[in-house]
């Protein structure tokens, strides 16, 4: 009883919602919703509850009908959808061992064997204008030599712009490494956003989507979160975070529920936050090292915040500024780098000095400087 009587103490300025439920405060500032079965939740941006953080099984894979085959290949999973000629969704763990890459691009498309009605093949895609573009990238498959062909298979292609998928499709899939290497690991689904009456391609007649998405889980601790991104299937030079939306309106747009093995409270919680300064916004870039390839790691931002704190992001800019304080190197740099307007311009060839020695000799030294002059003879 004490210990109850101490944290209804620890409530403030608590307010009558909808459905029976509360909205409080603690001492400390974090806002909380009491509901009606006496349990409440953490309304923060970043969610931590070790007790139910423990693996899950299948965790990325969404929710499914009886009817519906799943297809599992040793890297990711799918829905196939006969009816546009494509997967619904592709789903996968990528954790940060699996982000060094072993095996190069086999660039071999082929026909997926365990799609039973047949899937989309090269007839459907050639001389039609789009990519065949990856739901789950082959860079995200150099672990395995057989992951790495399956991620070929034409179950896991879908007709992309080609401006998209060279792009900032592409850019997002960069992203989404660098995030796997920041967070251990990170759960994704990825797909396109089918409807009636989209155009199609080929024999097959398989749809060209308008949009499609992706959804991310960090399920490690010490922060849970999850992030979503619906994009155009054309292209772009917005920056990513200009996509990004939170779970629950990927799951709207789609129809789709994700991430259904979570437990009830983190997933209502997860799906419904969008933090975007819980993400680095920088890709990292690949290096070449012996036996692969590796992500570099990220490093918590340079800039200040407007309280003058210092930033809490994390950065994997070679600045160590985040995209949020690229402004304050930039005016740094621009304070530092401005030239003197008396300072002369440096000749591009030395030249001998023509003047001489105080033994009225000519002197031997060459010179680049704008004066003609060499060190000694007062050159700029």
């Amino acid at each position: 009883m004490k210990k109850i009587a101490l944290i209804l103490l620890s409530f403030l300025a608590i307010q009558i919602l909808a459905f029976g439920r509360q909205e409080a405060k603690t001492i400390d500032g974090r806002k909380i919703i009491l509901k009606e079965n006496g349990t409440w939740l953490f309304t923060d941006s970043n969610l931590t509850n070790k007790k139910n953080t423990i693996p899950i099984s299948k965790l990325e894979i969404p929710k499914t009908n009886s009817k519906d085959q799943i297809i599992t290949h040793k890297g990711y999973s799918l829905l196939y959808n006969e009816t546009y000629e494509q997967a619904n969704w592709v789903a996968y763990e990528l954790t940060k061992e699996e982000t060094i890459k072993q095996f190069e691009r086999t660039n071999k498309f082929i026909e997926d064997p365990k799609v039973k009605t047949g899937s989309a093949t090269q007839k459907d895609y050639a001389g039609s204008g789009y990519d065949r573009g990856h739901l789950a990238p082959a860079s995200d498959m150099g672990w395995s030599s057989t992951v790495m062909a399956e991620s070929f298979y034409y179950s896991n292609m879908s007709p992309q712009n080609p401006s998209f998928n060279r792009g900032v499709w592409k850019r997002l899939e960069e992203l989404v490494r660098t995030w796997a290497v920041e967070n251990k690991g990170i759960y994704i689904v990825t797909g396109p956003v089918l409807t009636n009456g989209l155009l199609t391609i080929g024999e097959n007649k398989g749809a060209v989507p308008n949009y499609y998405y992706k959804a991310i889980l960090d399920y490690r601790e010490p922060h849970l979160k999850a992030i979503g991104f619906i994009i155009p299937n054309k292209g772009s030079s917005e920056p990513l975070y200009n996509y990004a939306v939170t779970i629950d309106s990927v799951e709207k747009f789609t129809g789709i529920d994700l991430f259904p093995a979570l437990p009830d409270e983190q997933e209502v919680h997860l799906e419904k936050t969008l933090c975007l300064n819980c993400w680095t916004w920088k890709s990292a870039k690949t290096i070449s090292v012996k036996g692969g390839a590796k992500t570099s790691a990220s490093v918590q931002c340079k800039g200040k915040t407007k309280a003058g704190n210092r930033c809490n992001n994390k950065t994997l800019a070679i600045n160590g500024y985040c995209y949020l304080h690229q402004t304050q190197l930039s005016n740094q740099t621009k304070q530092q780098s401005t030239p003197s307007k008396t300072r002369s311009i440096r000749k591009s060839v030395s030249v001998q000095y023509l003047g001489t020695t105080k033994a009225g000799i000519r002197c031997k030294h060459k010179t680049y400087s704008a004066n003609g002059k060499c060190f000694q003879h007062g050159g700029n």
